[in-house]
């Protein structure tokens, strides 16, 4: 087992016996551990009361955050037409049609959002096996399989957040950088919380949230009040 740096053994330290937090406190208390050499990512962690085996209760969705996540995305469009000039100039990374397809099916997976037009499912379905693992598959659920390209490209450039229960229905999210002021990450991870609660299914009885908890890439979580 690795040896653990005396920062790491400072934060858990300080994170030791704390209960659930007031989220501003959680904020507070994540961003007091002993700073890194680099900008850590914020994370958030929710544990749902739902069956993620039951499709009615799969919980998924997107949402902008007020502050961004302090990272912009690599967005690619599968568009054709004049939804091409229209991806381009809300600021895609790369746009195309079959010979894309073929690009990712020989092993480029280097984006971090595939956004498709609906008359583009054809050549994008195939690479279900491939982008579906990642995350990566378009979906109109998620808004990545829509008609308005130029919109929900520039949505992702500046920091759309895209979320699903995993197989034991939690919820992982980037809320922002370590380095955002506290009002900020509060801002970001309460609207992220408020637009969960939203998207709560109706055949979902009990507890919906029943865990929240914070981390930075190297910081122990902090638990949230839910």
């Amino acid at each position: 087992m690795a040896k653990q740096s005396k920062r790491m053994k400072a934060a858990y330290e300080k994170a030791a016996g704390k209960g659930p937090l007031p989220l501003a406190e959680a904020v507070a208390l994540l961003k007091s551990f002993n700073p890194t050499k680099f900008d850590q990512t914020v994370e958030v962690a929710i544990r749902l009361g739902v069956d993620p085996k039951q499709a009615d209760q799969l919980v998924r969705g997107s949402i902008v955050l007020p502050h961004g996540i302090g990272k912009s995305l690599r967005v690619i469009v599968f568009a054709k037409g004049d939804k091409v000039d229209e991806a381009k100039q809300a600021g895609a990374d790369e746009v195309g049609g079959a010979e894309l397809a073929e690009k990712i099916k020989a092993g480029w997976t280097e984006f971090d959002v595939c956004i498709a037009a609906p008359d583009m499912m054809g050549v994008v379905g195939p690479l279900g096996k491939v982008l579906g693992p990642r995350g990566l598959m378009p979906s109109p659920r998620a808004g990545t399989v829509t008609p308005d390209i130029g919109k929900t490209v520039r949505e992702y450039k500046a920091g759309k957040v895209e979320f699903r229960t995993d197989s034991g229905g939690n919820i992982h999210a980037v809320v922002g950088k370590l380095s955002f002021d506290e009002k900020k990450l509060v801002e970001n991870i309460q609207a992220l919380i408020n637009h969960i609660l939203s998207l709560k299914p109706a055949s979902v009885r009990g507890q919906y949230i029943r865990g929240i908890a914070l981390s930075a890439t190297m910081s122990p979580s902090v638990r949230v009040a839910a």
